[in-house]
């Protein structure tokens, strides 16, 4: 039932900006069902038709999701509202892990490097100067060529996030499938909805995508394949040498594809990049800078083939124009002074590491090959969250990384210190056993 508000509009625009309003307001919930087309059609006096083209435009925007005969709904986390309906409030003096920010005792000092950049900085950037500074091009093809990146163009955008959204929406129309990782960045899933395409999950393990799901998600129309090359979240999962020779057979029977390469690892990861780029004739690789340096830095190197690279520069023209180049040269003197080092990587990998020991010692399994998340399968997410919170630990309720895979939940080890190792295993393992069969009588 739609309680109280009703749905207004004598064309499709009204009546779909009717319902998104809801949606955004809270006056329409995540889950709840919308009327029949044609019970609403007769609601507000106008054709079936109309009733059809406003739901259509609402799925193309992400707001709702159709299933078939059980009809429409508000998707469960519609892009219109804003809002993580999944987020968890952290009661006082609880432990929040379930943020996936990075330590900031292990992030580098920016000031400095802002300082620096600008004295350095010489004439001001006008319009129409070349967008990306050529030291940070330069410093970014030595990197990605040592790490088997194909050659080929470079260009900036606002993140990793900014850099996914712009490839996705040069290469495809709205109702195209994208094959993404499940579990998966819950940023993305939400992002894939909300460009008017449809997601197909792709199983994930240790070393990264499952080949014969992929093969099956690109045999049933998938056009593009996000892949997070390591550290992926939630999983932690990291692309190995023969995953990734599996991965490319796969991608080489479906040239059409285009791939996405999301390595926001590089530098907080003690792992090899083993990139997939080339494997079919449109790719991006994308390098971000904000998991390592700090989540305010927004910048990420894109590096792809001519016409990708092309056309994410001729649509970043007509909107912000560039990364600002301040923010390139700090970053240009980041990565000269070696700002981070390989000790960032060894502290997230002992954190991790000492975290999946003591929860294998009390017989739970975990995951979480790289970066700073381990996933904990679990049969029920809701009461794992909510036992856990209730012994002092925030963690991440895994539907907000999921479509088709089964329960869990996420657990971001920055905040953890070497005394919490111990109590938080034993407290996950508690929490995460069945309840105790109750009898009455």
């Amino acid at each position: 039932m739609l309680g109280e508000y009703p749905i207004q509009g004598r064309g499709a625009a009204e009546i779909a900006a009717s319902i998104e309003h809801a949606v955004g307001s809270g006056e329409l919930l995540p889950g709840q069902p919308l009327p029949p087309m044609r019970e609403l059609a007769a609601r507000l006096d106008v054709n079936p038709n109309t009733v059809a083209a406003a739901y259509r435009t609402l799925r193309e925007r992400g707001v709702i999701e159709t299933a078939g005969r059980r009809g429409s709904r508000v998707r469960p986390k519609p892009a219109t509202t804003g809002r993580d309906e999944l987020r968890v409030d952290v009661p006082e003096g609880a432990r929040d892990l379930s943020t996936g920010n990075p330590d900031p005792a292990l992030l580098p000092a920016l000031g400095p490097a802002f300082a620096e950049a600008a004295a350095r900085a010489g004439a001001p950037a006008l319009y129409g100067d070349d967008p990306a500074d050529p030291d940070l091009v330069r410093a970014a093809r030595s990197a990605l060529d040592a790490d088997g990146v194909p050659a080929g163009p470079l260009t900036l955008t606002s993140g990793s996030l900014d850099a996914i959204e712009r490839v996705l929406a040069a290469h495809l129309r709205p109702g195209d499938v994208v094959a993404v990782e499940d579990p998966g960045w819950g940023s993305v899933l939400d992002l894939i909805p909300a460009l008017g395409l449809r997601a197909v999950p792709v199983g994930v393990d240790d070393d990264g995508p499952l080949p014969a799901e992929l093969d099956a998600a690109l045999r049933s129309g998938a056009r593009a394949l996000l892949v997070t090359t390591r550290a992926q979240n939630p999983t932690g999962a990291s692309v190995s040498a023969g995953r990734a020779r599996e991965l490319r057979a796969v991608l080489r029977r479906h040239p059409g594809t285009v791939l996405i390469e999301d390595d926001h690892g590089h530098g907080f990861v003690d792992l090899p990049a083993h990139p997939l780029a080339g494997a079919t004739p449109h790719w991006a690789f994308v390098r971000s800078v904000s998991k390592t340096y700090g989540p305010d830095l927004r910048l990420a190197v894109l590096a792809g083939d001519p016409r990708t690279v092309d056309l994410v520069r001729g649509r970043q023209r007509l909107g912000p124009g560039w990364v600002s180049h301040l923010l390139q040269r700090a970053v240009v003197r980041l990565w000269a002074d070696g700002a981070v080092g390989p000790e960032v990587a060894a502290s997230y990998s002992t954190r991790r590491g000492r975290l999946l020991d003591a929860l294998a010692e009390r017989g739970v399994t975990a995951h979480g090959r790289s970066g700073m998340n381990v996933w904990v399968p679990v049969p029920d997410e809701t009461g794992a969250v909510a036992r856990l919170l209730q012994s002092g630990w925030a963690v991440a309720p895994g539907a907000r990384f999921r479509l088709n895979s089964p329960p869990a939940i996420r657990i971001t080890v920055s905040p953890l210190a070497e005394g919490d190792i111990v109590p938080l295993a034993e407290a996950v393992a508690a929490a995460v056993r069945p309840s105790p069969a109750r009898s009455y009588g």
